[in-house]
């Protein structure tokens, strides 16, 4: 019943695939006339979300992203540099087709979007102390600077630094094993260097605060 369930359902999204047959409601990511917004609220909506606020931590939060680092980063997926797995099994082929026209409209499309933080409450929790400590002091006797040096006081980014507040925890601590362990991200030269000596502890609390955390 599972096996019949799947296949009616594959079947049902390649139709309505195929039913869409405007430019304002195409999926053809190989349509040049096909927007940006389009492609957002038709393709990457099915893992990222409508407003960028995806529910699944497997796939990072787009909602207020700066612009510029949401640019460079689908220049590197369509240009086969970023290598981190769930990164390439994902996007490689999504972004293969898109111009650079579409990839402007998308990155403009979603940091005008509202992000939603994770369980932000009125009170940090211990976790959530210790890691907004690590954000806005670093951590000297390693010689780690503070996060907010590059990705700002409230963790909103600045052009090619990303934004960082609101974004799933889970996310976070996956892509600093990525900078800390890996070379899947080689235009990250400088994160490897500074998650190097972070401890599995600094990042887990350094994710809970960011995942909480709303710009004012």
């Amino acid at each position: 019943m599972k096996t019949v369930s799947i296949t009616l359902a594959l079947l049902l999204a390649a139709f309505g695939a195929g039913c869409s047959t405007t430019a304002e409601r195409s999926r053809n990511l190989a349509d040049p006339s096909v927007s940006g917004k389009t492609l957002a609220l038709q393709v990457c909506s099915n893992c990222h979300g409508v407003d960028g606020n995806s529910v699944n931590p497997n796939f990072p939060k787009l909602s207020g992203q700066q612009k510029e680092y949401f640019v460079a980063q689908m220049k590197e997926f369509k240009g086969h540099d970023r290598l981190d797995p769930e990164g390439f099994e994902y996007m490689w082929g999504i972004s293969r087709s898109l111009t650079e026209k579409q990839i402007d409209e998308l990155a403009s499309y979603f940091s005008q979007q509202k992000n939603n933080p994770d369980q932000a409450g009125d009170t940090l929790t211990q976790r959530e102390s210790a890691g907004k400590f690590v954000f806005e002091q670093g951590v000297a006797a390693r010689n780690i600077p503070p996060c907010s040096t590059c990705h700002g006081a409230e963790a909103a980014g600045n052009g090619t630094f990303p934004r960082l507040a609101g974004q799933h925890a889970d996310y976070i601590v996956k892509q600093l094993n990525v900078f800390q362990r890996t070379d899947e991200r080689p235009e990250g030269a400088i994160m490897k260097v500074i998650a190097h000596d972070l401890t599995s502890g600094n990042i887990e609390n350094v994710a809970a605060y960011l995942s909480s955390h709303t710009t004012k």
